[in-house]
């Protein structure tokens, strides 16, 4: 007789989630006057929602996308992660290793729910520690 343990499911990241971290980041942002592009994806990679505001430079758009892609594959903050790409470290090779670079630039952030892995945010266009903060305040309003 085996024993199985049952395990209680975890509401997915939806796209009405999306909508409150993408609007959140971006208010976090203008507060600081600083222009952004957030990308949000659910936990197996899929775009969710993507807001690149027309002032801001058109690589913001992949750099938030990158971040939010790092973030999820990694399950950890790319601010958390800088260090870890350097010569001789131990994701030295990674970042160049896969279909999709990774970016390991603050501003990606992954996207929890009841302890689960459920999809990650990323914020490009302001300083890597701006973005770093703008995530932080957009995961925060999920909570």
């Amino acid at each position: 007789m085996s024993t199985t343990t049952a395990t209680t499911a975890v509401a997915p990241l939806t796209t009405t989630d999306a909508e409150v971290l993408v609007t959140a980041a971006r208010r976090a942002a203008e507060a600081a006057d600083v222009t952004v592009s957030v990308t949000v994806l659910d936990a197996g990679g899929h775009l969710l929602a993507f807001r690149r505001d027309d002032r801001a430079v058109l690589i913001s758009g992949e750099t938030s996308t990158r971040k939010a892609y790092t973030a999820l594959q990694l399950n950890a903050p790319t601010a958390d992660l800088v260090d870890a790409v350097q010569p001789g470290a131990p994701f030295h090779t990674l970042p160049t290793a896969l279909d999709r670079p990774l970016l390991f630039i603050a501003g990606g952030l992954p996207v929890h729910r009841d302890g689960r892995l459920i999809g990650a945010i990323g914020v490009g266009g302001g300083a890597p520690e701006q973005d770093h903060e703008f995530a932080t305040v957009a995961a925060r309003s999920l909570a």
